[in-house]
């Protein structure tokens, strides 16, 4: 049984489950999934493939999927020793539940394109600062 409850109008998730899928449908987890599961790649691989993610964001995602069972990393014996990453079996069972987001994405982009512009524009006539896609870090002096 799930801990997972799906009331009529409400869904309830668990802070366990809201943390797993944190770390799996992030920013670049996604792209490192899609690179895996085409392939095992090298560190370097995943770098070249993912242009825009630095090596810290790209070592703390290969952490995270590590940990939770979803990649595996295993050492190669070359010169010079390198690194290989590669989906698990229990990784490769997220390509159809991540397939379906996506083509609910595709399916329904236009309509959430057409929502943003009409909150834009009331949040504009109303003269409130419109929602940003990614907000600034505060920082406290």
């Amino acid at each position: 049984m799930s801990d997972t409850t799906h009331d009529r109008d409400r869904v309830h998730v668990p802070p366990p489950h809201r943390e797993l899928l944190g770390h799996v449908l992030d920013k670049w987890s996604l792209s490192v999934l899609n690179e895996l599961c085409e392939k095992p790649c090298r560190f370097n691989e995943l770098r070249r493939a993912i242009p825009l993610v630095t090596q810290k964001s790209l070592t703390a995602t290969l952490r995270r999927l590590e940990r939770n069972g979803i990649v595996t990393r295993e050492l190669v014996d070359s010169r010079p020793i390198a690194v290989v990453y590669r989906m698990t079996a229990l990784g490769k069972t997220l390509r159809e539940p991540v397939d379906v987001l996506l083509a609910w994405t595709h399916q329904h982009m236009s309509q959430i394109e057409d929502a943003r512009d009409a909150y834009d524009d009331e949040a504009a006539s109303a003269e409130r600062p419109p929602v940003l896609a990614h907000r600034p870090r505060r920082l406290d002096v």
